[in-house]
C-alpha cells in the first residue's frame, strides 16, 4: 500500500482564504469531485441530493450529523448520507484540507442511510488508500476507465463496513430522525409527524426551483404553517427554508462547473439575482461562485 500522498488543491496561496478546486468527472455515479482548503470557514446546516465521501489531508474537523458530534482527522474515512442534515468546521485555528467526492444516491442506497448516520467515520487505511487512489484518477479525464474501477472498489469496502455495523446492532438508542420521517419507526405521533415532514419535502422538491410560500404549502397539506416547520425541522434536522436553500447551492455548483455564468446561474436556481447567489455560495462554501467557477479542472 503506498503513502498516502499529499495532494494540494490547485492554486494554492499565503493568504489564509480558502481555496478550492472543483469539477464533474465523466464517471458513472460520481456528481462532483471537490478539493479545498478551508482556514475559518464553517458550513451552516445543510443537506446534499447526494453520498459525501471524504478525506482529510491536513488539520481535522468537527461536524453534527443528525444532532450528533463527530470529527474527521487524517486517518479516517467520512461518509455522509443524502438528505442529513449536517454542519462542518475546522477542529482547530489552523483549518484544514479536504477532498471530497460527490457521489450519486444509486450508489449506495438509501436502505444504508440509517447505518451511515449512526456510523459516518472509518479508522480504515485500506479504504483511505481507496479512495485517495479515486481522487488521483479522477485528476484525469483520460483515466475515466480507471477511476470507475476504482469508484468499484470503494463502493464494495463501504458496503461492507455500513453492512456490518448494521449486523452489530445500533450504535444509539434513539432512532435517527430521517428514518423516523421515512415511516419506518417511531411512536404512533412520531409516524405521523415524520409522514408530515415527507410530504412537504416533496412537495419542496416538486416545486424546485421555482419554489412555494408556506402559506400555500399549508393550504396544499392541510396543515398549520407552524405544525409544518416543527415537523420538517424535527424530522430532518433543519427548517424548511434552510433545505431549499441547500438544493439551491447545491444545483448553483452543478451549473457553475457546466460553465454557466453567475447570473445565469441565480436565475436558473430560483434566486432573485446574481447578489442573491452571492451571498449564499458564500454562506454555504466561504467562495463567491465566479472564483469557484474558475477552479474547475
Amino acid at each position: 500500500m503506498s503513502q498516502l500522498a499529499d495532494v494540494r488543491p490547485a492554486g494554492d496561496d499565503t493568504t489564509g482564504g480558502p481555496i478550492i478546486q472543483a469539477w464533474r468527472p465523466a464517471v458513472d455515479g460520481v456528481v462532483e469531485a471537490f478539493h479545498a482548503r478551508f482556514l475559518g470557514h464553517a458550513y451552516p446546516a445543510h443537506t446534499h441530493d447526494a453520498w459525501a465521501l471524504l478525506i482529510i489531508d491536513d488539520g481535522a474537523i468537527q461536524y453534527d450529523l443528525e444532532r450528533h458530534h463527530h470529527g474527521a482527522a487524517r486517518s479516517t474515512v467520512t461518509l455522509l448520507p443524502p438528505h442529513v442534515a449536517h454542519d462542518g468546521r475546522s477542529a482547530t485555528a489552523h483549518g484544514f484540507r479536504k477532498r471530497v467526492v460527490y457521489l450519486d444516491s444509486t450508489v449506495l442506497g438509501e436502505d444504508l442511510i440509517g447505518a451511515a448516520v449512526d456510523t459516518p467515520a472509518f479508522d480504515d487505511a485500506l479504504l483511505r488508500d481507496r479512495v485517495h487512489r479515486l481522487h488521483i484518477a479522477l485528476l484525469h479525464p483520460e483515466d475515466a476507465f480507471e477511476a470507475e474501477s476504482r469508484l468499484a472498489l470503494v463502493r464494495e469496502r463501504l458496503t461492507e463496513r455500513l453492512l456490518g455495523g448494521a449486523r452489530h446492532g445500533r450504535s444509539r438508542d434513539d432512532t435517527p430522525s430521517v428514518v423516523r420521517a421515512l415511516g419506518r419507526s417511531g411512536s404512533d405521533g412520531q409516524r405521523v409527524q415524520g409522514a408530515m415532514a415527507e410530504q412537504l419535502r416533496d412537495l419542496l422538491d416538486e416545486r424546485f426551483p421555482s419554489g412555494i410560500s408556506l402559506a400555500e404549502a399549508a393550504g396544499i397539506l392541510h396543515a398549520h404553517p407552524v405544525h409544518l416547520v416543527r415537523s420538517f425541522s424535527a424530522a430532518f434536522g433543519l427548517p424548511p427554508h434552510a433545505y431549499v436553500t441547500g438544493r439551491r447551492m447545491d444545483a448553483a455548483r452543478r451549473l457553475l462547473l457546466a460553465g454557466q455564468t453567475p447570473a445565469e446561474v441565480a436565475t436558473s436556481v430560483g434566486l432573485y439575482d446574481q447578489s442573491h447567489l452571492t451571498r449564499h455560495f458564500k454562506r454555504y462554501l466561504g467562495i463567491n461562485p465566479a472564483r469557484y467557477a474558475s477552479f474547475r479542472g
